[in-house]
Parts: C-alpha cells; sequence; structure tokens
C-alpha cells in the first residue's frame, strides 16, 4: 500500500531562503536546490554562500564579539530562553520543515524540535553557573584570580541528520559561554537552521552574534574560514574521514577543535537479560530515523544461549516496521538522504551476504516507495545474522535500516568483539547481573554506555567520543567549558 502524506502537512511555512549576514538576510550570486528525499521534489531554492559572503560575515561576527562577550551572564541566559520558548511556540511549522528536508518520521521530528530546545533551556542556566576560582597566594600581598573567557569566533559545523538538534547544542553552549558564531548547515537540510536562527532574531539576539552561511560546495568554504586566525575554535559533527581533514586544516592557526565523529555502537546481549527490554531498545536505537544516527546500534553481540530466540524477536519486529513518507503519522521508517546513501547501504548488506553472512529477513518495498524517475530514498529494513567483525558492514557505519547480529558464549569475547574498532562514540549492553554490568561498562570503548537501556541522549550529558569517534563534549556543563579559555590574573596589591 502507498503511504500519503498527511494533507495537513504538505503546506510548509518557509523560512528566509537566504544568508543571515550581520542581522540581515542576504541573497547570493547563487542558489541550490533542497529536495523531499521522500519524493525527489524541490522543496526550495536557497542562497549558496561565496567566500566574498563568508568574509563579510567573519567580519561581522568578529565585530559582534568585542559587545557580546561583554553582555552579562543574565542577559545572555535571558536571550536563550527567549528562543527556547519560540522553538516551542513553532514547534509544528519546525517540525514540518525537518520532514520534508531530512525525512525523517513526522513523529520523530517532533521529539527532534523538543530535544533541540532542551539545549537551549539548559545552556541558558548554564550561563548562569559560569565561574571561576581563588587561589591561595605563595607571596603575601598577592591574589590569584583563574577567570574563563569566550574562546572568541566559533565556526560550527552542523550534519544533516540532526538539522535542529546540532545547531541548538553546539550554539546554546557558544552564545551561553559569551562566543559569537558562523554556522554553516548541512547543504542537504539548510531550511531547518535558517528557521531557527529566524527565531534566534526575533529573541533578540543582536545582529552577527549569529551568522548563518548555507552553501551548495560547502568544502572551499569551511577551509576559508578555517585558514582564518579570527576564527578561534571550530566544532564538528560527522564523518571521521572529515573531522580528520578539519584538523589538518586547524593546525597551522592552532584552532580548538571539538570533533563529535562517526560511531560503531555494539550492544550486548546476556542471557539473563530481559529479552522485551532488550528488544524494544534495540529497535528504538537502531531504526530511529532509518538508522541514520550516530549512536545506532551497528552490531547486535548475543550470548549463544539466547540467540535464536533474540533473533526471532527482532526478525518479527523489522518485519513489522511500517515505511512510507515521513509526513505520514504511522510511518517508523522514512528515506534515506539521498540515492548514494541507498547504493552505500545496498553495498554493505551484498558483500556481508557474498563474505557468509545470512539473510534472516528483509521487507519488500512497495512500487510507489521503489527508487526511480519519482525520486525517493527508501532501503527496506533488513536483518542479517552469522556477520563477522571482518565484514565491511561491521567495520563502519550502516547509516541505514539494516540490523546485524552475532553471538558470543563469554564475557571475555563479548567485549573482545565489542571494542573491535579504533574508537567508540556509544555502546550498550543488557544483563541482569549489575555487578558484570558496571564491570563491563568500564571496559567498553566508548565515550558513552547505555546500560539496560538506549535512549541516552539528553542535553544534562557529556555527549561525545573518544578514539576516531572524536574529542569534546557537547551538552551538560562540560559542552560550555569547550568554549571557554582561562586566564589568570597574578595581583599585587598596593600597600
Amino acid at each position: 500500500m502507498e503511504l500519503m502524506p498527511d494533507a495537513t502537512l504538505t503546506s510548509l511555512q518557509l523560512p528566509p531562503c537566504a544568508l543571515l549576514i550581520n542581522g540581515q538576510w542576504r541573497q547570493s550570486a547563487h542558489s541550490f536546490p533542497v529536495v523531499d528525499p521522500a519524493n525527489g521534489q524541490v522543496l526550495a531554492q536557497v542562497a549558496s554562500a561565496s567566500l566574498d559572503d563568508a568574509a563579510e560575515a567573519l567580519s561581522a561576527a568578529t565585530n559582534a564579539f568585542t559587545h557580546w562577550r561583554r553582555s552579562t551572564a543574565t542577559e545572555r541566559s535571558q536571550l536563550l530562553q527567549r528562543w527556547h520558548q519560540l522553538m516551542l511556540q513553532q514547534r509544528e511549522r519546525l517540525a514540518q520543515l525537518l520532514c520534508a528536508e531530512q525525512g525523517k518520521p513526522i513523529s520523530e521530528a517532533r521529539a527532534e524540535i523538543d530535544y533541540a530546545a532542551s539545549y537551549l533551556n539548559w545552556f541558558a542556566g548554564e550561563a548562569l553557573r559560569l565561574e571561576g576560582d581563588w587561589q591561595h597566594p605563595s607571596v603575601a600581598g598577592r591574589q590569584l584570580l583563574n577567570i574563563p573567557e569566550p574562546v572568541g569566533v566559533v565556526l560550527a559545523l552542523t550534519p544533516w541528520n540532526f538539522p535542529a538538534a546540532m545547531v541548538t547544542r553546539k550554539l546554546g553552549a557558544a552564545l551561553a559561554a559569551g562566543c559569537t558564531v558562523l554556522l554553516k548547515p548541512a547543504e542537504s537540510t539548510p531550511l531547518t537552521a535558517l528557521a531557527l536562527a529566524e527565531l534566534a532574531m526575533e529573541a533578540g539576539i543582536a545582529p552577527g552574534v549569529i551568522q548563518v552561511l548555507p552553501c551548495a560546495t560547502p568544502d572551499p568554504l569551511a577551509a576559508f574560514l578555517i585558514a582564518s586566525p579570527q576564527v578561534a575554535k571550530v566544532s564538528f559533527t560527522g564523518s571521521t574521514g572529515v573531522g580528520r581533514l578539519l584538523m589538518q586544516q586547524s593546525a597551522t592557526t592552532l584552532k580548538r577543535l571539538s570533533l563529535e565523529l562517526g560511531g560503531n555502537a555494539p550492544v550486548l546481549v546476556f542471557a539473563d537479560a530481559d529479552l522485551d527490554a532488550a528488544v524494544t531498545g534495540i529497535m528504538a536505537a537502531k531504526f530511529r530515523n532509518a538508522g541514520q544516527t550516530c549512536i545506532c546500534i551497528n552490531r547486535v553481540l548475543a550470548d549463544a544461549k539466547i540467540a535464536p530466540e533474540l533473533e526471532q524477536r527482532l526478525a518479527a519486529a523489522v518485519m513489522a516496521l511500517q515505511v512510507g513518507a515521513g509526513q505520514v503519522d504511522t510511518v517508523q521508517i522514512g528515506p534515506l538522504i539521498s540515492a548514494k546513501a541507498v547504493q552505500k547501504v545496498q553495498q554493505l548488506v551484498e558483500g556481508a551476504i557474498l563474505q557468509g553472512a545470512r539473510l534472516v529477513c528483509q521487507q519488500r518495498l512497495p512500487a510507489a516507495l521503489q527508487p526511480g524517475p519519482a525520486g525517493g530514498y527508501f532501503f527496506p529494513p533488513t536483518m542479517l545474522a552469522d556477520v563477522t567483525m571482518q565484514m565491511g558492514i561491521c567495520q563502519q557505519e550502516i547509516f541505514g535500516p539494516v540490523l546485524t547480529l552475532q553471538t558470543f558464549t563469554d564475557e571475555a569475547q563479548a567485549l573482545q568483539l565489542a571494542n573491535q574498532t579504533d574508537g567508540g562514540l556509544a555502546a550498550y549492553l543488557y544483563g541482569g547481573d549489575e555487578k558484570r554490568n558496571y564491570r563491563l561498562a568500564r571496559q567498553l570503548t566508548a565515550g558513552m554506555v547505555g546500560i539496560n537501556a538506549t535512549a541516552i541522549s539528553d542535553a544534562r550529558i557529556p555527549f561525545g567520543g573518544v578514539g576516531s569517534a572524536g574529542f569534546g563534549r557537547e551538552g551538560s556543563k562540560y559542552g560550555v567549558a569547550d568554549y571557554l579559555q582561562l586566564k589568570h590574573l597574578c595581583w599585587e596589591l598596593a600597600e
């Protein structure tokens, strides 16, 4: 059956499809299309920033920093709170935009808007909690003060899979610390970022504090801004390969970096686990956003004693998923972001099967959702078993609705399989033995571990990974610290 969008969700309220420079919406010499990945239809033509536009935006951000850094914590907090409130008031409009340009189900889009707004609320509070300290001097008559200061102008490069939450997670922290920001949203999903910037201006955030530079070909623009000594910090969420390139480009000017990169998350399911809870958690964490999240479960590692039952339960859940355009309220799996993304997932699945993986199940998509001239980048929910760590599907992010299953016989093997990666963002485990849970959680190579839980994202936690998954933390009090630098004052008091 073809799943058509709900008629109430088909009329979008577009933001200004322009550049935001020094508080003004600007057109550019070139533009690029933003398409709905469910059908390939063009949603809007968006201005594409040039290097001259980027230079003007950088100058505006640099000038605005001299004033913004001197604003009070209360002023910054109140502005972030106003922005937060406007987001909640515009929740449905923002969710529709996000659903249309990114493809995720409307229920997930609404949840992302709530999640994104929570970062503004959190960092509004953190702005009031910034503090330095005083030290006892070793020399009589001196005062030793340590004062946190904003690092300066920040370049924020946000991804397409969470086009609202990644904007507020970065900008909320930067603005709370007193930094100004150049935002370069992903070229696939700039509309949500532009709508958020529109609300930031409505909230009263001063011209120049936030610049938005959508761009059809972002690499030259990013390289230009990273080369500038006026940019003090780069915050990037995306692939490990691009993260390495940004780090190399930042070396010349010794920029501060926050890199949230690729994940390869395992989940360990032990024989004493609550299988009902495990299946629910695995399905939620694997198939959210059609598998296009950095903390998605890539690898299910099951105790051999319960693997057959777990496989049966997961297969039934996979086959029950509803696929279609995200605007349909009952849809659970929307399209992937592009035809290239579909091709990559198909190659991973086919490669694994050629290497011996067993196809447990795969939905058959209706004709209306098959790739064709009308577009629509859907991939059928799929489950593979008997995979090995030598297969490409276990060595990189799948970023699609494909579940893989392998087994272990003891705790040591489970840990060895889970840690067969050069870095980790998230990991999960299900089991009834809490001592073992704690012991393993401490040994898993990951920046975040969910224990009998997979819904770990929260504005209050330090989000980030280790090794090739990047460094720096977003959210929590540690997220603000990444936008601050300490200045020490050694003060000789006059008698």
